[in-house]
């Protein structure tokens, strides 16, 4: 273990690493159900779960008890040859969710290119695009990676500039815009329509109440598929085991990953019928990770507290507590609060009309989660100006009601009196 203090770590990562992130400067050493403590032993409130990651909350007893059993016993065959683990988690998964296949993968962005992949395929062999004709669509201000076609998909300048040329085959329409979207699909061309259900790293966005019912007639009407990128608002994190449950609708291709290991390593899947998955034959894609032995013990027991821990409900009846009380804070920096379940975020009127009430210089939302840092409660600005909020979901009613203390106390202390 190592005795160094935060300020010399940090000092070892920005000389020895890649610049590729801006952390919140907080150097972690431990984490226990919804709480994380630094090196020096300070506790804190995690209230952005590894982006999601956490939903069961850190090193969960069973999960790392799982894990710690099989990674004794065999972790990794690659898909060369069988395991006696895949066949397992394969039937668990697709009965849990009512799925013909699943198409194991590691990273959520690899998912993500997984279904890209068998959305081109599908339109190809199933649908009858011409050959290299195939389009997706995809939303303004959704993330799913930083791949090359995920940046490819990307309108955030920070996220593709300076990484062309970009991937052909991509039309961004605006989220939560069904004229836009049945405009687009007149396109024979198009295979698939990909989309978050509420978009997270966009800053908690959550569309009209019917946005991803008329998304799911759509795609039906005009023989499209419909892709749901639930990685980050999958597995119970808004309140249903999955986002779209709330229109009662089920997407063609599903995208899952992050809890699906329960924050222990990366474990993402793509699951859809037989008519989609079948497209890919053998050596057409794969990963030699993928499926491994340990990765499927851990996501069936991931799932399984999911289920057996009523981690869904909880997420529901703490995600009302805590956006009440964010409400009843009624402070004029506050423009609005938004989210469903534990998916939260805080919008903060960031510009000339409020710089007067301000205790700090620009970059108000960061500010604020450095002061809420001091008080004992992490969080991340995401887009200047938004800050979001997803504790684990094992969260209970006192935790909700100490956070929304500290975010309430860390306003007062940076605004003027």
């Amino acid at each position: 273990m190592t005795t160094l203090s935060s300020k010399e770590l940090i000092a070892l990562e920005e000389k020895f690493g890649a610049h590729n992130y801006h952390p919140l400067p907080v150097v972690l050493a431990k984490g226990k159900g919804v709480h994380v403590w630094d090196v020096e032993g300070k506790q804190y409130l995690d209230f952005l779960s590894a982006y999601s990651a956490v939903n069961q909350g850190h090193c969960h007893p069973r999960i790392i008890k799982t894990m710690q059993e099989q990674a004794e016993v065999l972790t990794l065959t690659s898909r060369a040859f069988h395991n006696n683990l895949l066949g397992v988690y394969a039937e668990y998964i697709t009965s849990l969710l009512g799925y013909d296949k699943v198409l194991p993968m590691n990273a959520g962005v690899e998912a993500c290119e997984t279904a890209f992949k068998l959305a081109r395929r599908w339109g190809y062999d199933v649908k009858g695009i011409e050959e290299n004709k195939a389009v997706i669509i995809v939303c303004d201000g959704n993330f799913w990676g930083r791949s090359i076609a995920a940046v490819s998909s990307s309108t955030d300048v920070s996220s593709y500039g300076g990484f062309g040329p970009f991937v052909p085959g991509i039309v961004k329409i605006p989220y939560n815009d069904i004229s836009a979207l049945e405009a687009n699909l007149q396109d024979k061309n198009v295979a698939a329509f990909m989309v978050e259900p509420i978009q997270g790293e966009a800053g908690v966005v959550v569309p009209d109440e019917d946005y991803i019912k008329q998304v799911r007639a759509l795609c039906s009407k005009h023989n499209v598929l419909f892709i749901a990128d639930e990685v980050q608002t999958g597995i119970a994190r808004t309140g249903k085991m999955m986002a779209c449950d709330y229109a009662e609708v089920k997407p063609d291709i599903l995208i899952l990953g992050k809890a699906l290991s329960g924050g222990t390593m990366p474990v993402s899947a793509v699951l859809c019928r037989d008519e989609i998955m079948l497209c890919i034959k053998p050596g057409e894609h794969g990963s030699t990770f993928g499926g491994n032995p340990l990765a499927c013990a851990v996501a069936i027991e991931s799932l399984k507290v999911i289920v057996e821990e009523k981690l869904a409900d909880n997420a529901a009846k703490m995600g009302e507590l805590f956006r009440a009380g964010l409400n009843q804070i009624q402070h004029p920096i506050i423009e609005k609060v938004r989210g469903k379940g534990l998916l939260n975020a805080l919008v903060i009127k960031d510009g000339k009309e409020t710089e007067h009430l301000w205790n700090t210089d620009g970059e108000i939302a960061w500010n604020l989660c450095l002061k809420m840092r001091d008080n004992g409660l992490l969080a991340k600005p995401t887009h200047g100006n938004i800050i979001r909020f997803a504790p684990p979901l094992v969260i209970n009613e006192n935790q909700i009601k100490a956070a929304v203390e500290i975010i309430k106390t860390s306003i007062e202390q940076i605004t003027k009196k």
